[in-house]
C-alpha cells in the first residue's frame, strides 16, 4: 500500500502577478523551489489563506531572486494578488519502507523571501 505524504511546503507566500491569459501553472521563484527541492513540472497544490479556494496545477520556474509567485491560468481567476498562499507537493510511500523523511517547510516574508527553513 502507498501512503500520499507532504513532501514539501512554501508557507504563506505572497501572490504576485495573476495571469489568466497564460497557458497554467503556478511560476516560483527559483531560490523558494530549490529551497523545498520542487522541480518544474511537478504538481502542487495551492492553498488561498484569504480567500478559502484551493486548487492544483503545475510548477513553472520563476528567475531567481525575484520573489515571483504568479498564478497562471484559470486559477488566477480564483486568486488575487497580495492574497496569502500555501503552496504543497505530496509524493507517495510505501508503508514498508518506514517512516519518511520530515518535509521542509520554507517560511518567507512580505516579499517571498525565505526567511527560514523549518
Amino acid at each position: 500500500m502507498l501512503r500520499k505524504l507532504l513532501r514539501a511546503k512554501i508557507h504563506r507566500a505572497t501572490i504576485t502577478q495573476a495571469e489568466p491569459d497564460y497557458v497554467g501553472s503556478i511560476t516560483i521563484d527559483r531560490d523558494l523551489m530549490d529551497a523545498v527541492d520542487l522541480a518544474a513540472g511537478e504538481c502542487v497544490l495551492v492553498a488561498d489563506i484569504d480567500n478559502g479556494q484551493r486548487f492544483e496545477t503545475y510548477v513553472f520556474e520563476g528567475e531567481r531572486g525575484s520573489g515571483v509567485i504568479c498564478i497562471n491560468g484559470a486559477a488566477a481567476k480564483l486568486v488575487a494578488v497580495g492574497e496569502k498562499i500555501i503552496i504543497m507537493a505530496f509524493g507517495y510511500v510505501s508503508v514498508g519502507d518506514g517512516p519518511p523523511a520530515k518535509a521542509p517547510v520554507a517560511l518567507v516574508d512580505e516579499a517571498n523571501r525565505l526567511t527560514k527553513l523549518l
